[in-house]
């Protein structure tokens, strides 16, 4: 055990072990890292929720911030640890693609599978910080088109505006709870006893918490030197492995609220994860050090997320019904469909 947290501590002797490992063996050591995320992420969010209700907080607050900080953590640490690493195709693909992730292949899977409802009060609100803030993101990437090549990067004051946009954020939701009642917010309003005690709550959150940082530290190499060995740009293992893998927890809550006949979780978690990502993951790994933009993410993953969120704002817009109707998950498989095909056949021979 000593040896193990050894190599996870040690950056040198991480890199040697992981440039040692046959192909199989990255693989194995990135699905490991990404057990370890997905299951750390998912320990987080029980003992954060178990936390939450114990103090009483606000349902609406638990659903569209705190779950939804438990879900990104993943991609926070991915980010972070890739900026202190060197690698700012993996640190700014992994947030971005995180976003496209979240919404046309999980919230496209939901709707696609079972009816989802249409929360206006979560969609009128947070939904224009999903959309507003991967605008500015992408908007404040185009400007550094204006700066010389060797000066195009989010640098840190970028990264600390964006992090205390998130304070903004949580703060307003904490604003929004408060006054309306759950009823007028169309949540649930039945009582949910947490049966963990608050030092159990307190333990699987710090357990998990070290679950996501061992995974991060064992994926962070593996997808570096699979990239590397395959001839791949970072960038694009970032946007779609790294992205997916990382995106496991909000995955597993949208396939556990289907499954128990409350498909409604998924809108807010999916939509508090998209705002999560572009301010609190890019923003922390740009304040940890200062993000290049690679040429790609102009050419398709900015475009792609931009596609994606103002599609999905055009549809709470269309739509009269209660729900989401199937087409539109479909359309949002889609749009991912078309995004991975065209990076692994096209961005990664170019």
């Amino acid at each position: 055990m000593n040896t193990v947290w050894h190599y996870l501590a040690d950056e040198e002797l991480l890199a040697q072990l992981i440039s040692g490992l046959p192909v199989w063996g990255l693989l194995l050591a990135a699905a490991a890292g990404i057990f370890l995320l997905s299951k750390g992420a998912d320990l987080m969010i029980d003992g954060v929720v178990d936390l939450a209700e114990r103090t009483g907080l606000p349902k609406v607050v638990i659903g569209a911030t705190i779950v939804s900080l438990g879900t990104t953590m993943p991609e926070a640490f991915v980010s972070v640890l890739a900026a202190f690493q060197g690698d700012p195709g993996l640190a700014l693909g992994n947030g971005v693609g995180s976003i496209i992730a979240d919404t046309v292949l999980i919230f496209g899977l939901t709707a696609l599978i079972s009816p989802v409802p249409l929360n206006r009060y979560i969609l009128n609100r947070n939904g224009w910080w999903q959309v507003g803030s991967a605008t500015l993101l992408a908007l404040l990437s185009a400007l550094l088109l204006l700066l010389p090549e060797g000066r195009r990067f989010i640098g840190r004051p970028m990264g600390v505006g964006l992090l205390i946009l998130l304070g903004v954020y949580m703060y307003m939701n904490f604003l929004w709870s408060r006054g309306h009642s759950e009823e007028e917010m169309g949540t649930d309003t039945g009582e949910h006893e947490s049966g963990a005690s608050l030092p159990v709550c307190w333990a699987m959150i710090l357990g998990g918490i070290v679950m996501v940082i061992s995974g991060a530290r064992i994926l962070i190499p593996a997808a570096s030197e699979i990239a590397l060995r395959l001839g791949v740009p970072q960038d694009v293992i970032a946007a779609t492995m790294v992205a997916f893998g990382t995106s496991l927890p909000e995955l597993m809550t949208a396939i556990t609220a289907v499954r128990k006949g409350h498909p409604e979780i998924t809108v807010g978690n999916v939509v508090g994860a998209d705002v999560l990502n572009c301010l609190f993951v890019i923003g922390a790994a740009a304040a940890a050090r200062p993000l290049s933009v690679p040429v790609n993410f102009y050419l398709i993953h900015f475009p792609v997320m931009l596609l994606t969120l103002w599609s999905f704002r055009a549809f709470v817009s269309v739509n009269r019904g209660k729900t989401f109707p199937r087409w539109q998950g479909l359309w949002l498989l889609a749009i991912y469909l078309g995004y991975v095909i065209f990076q692994y056949t096209v961005l990664s021979r170019a």
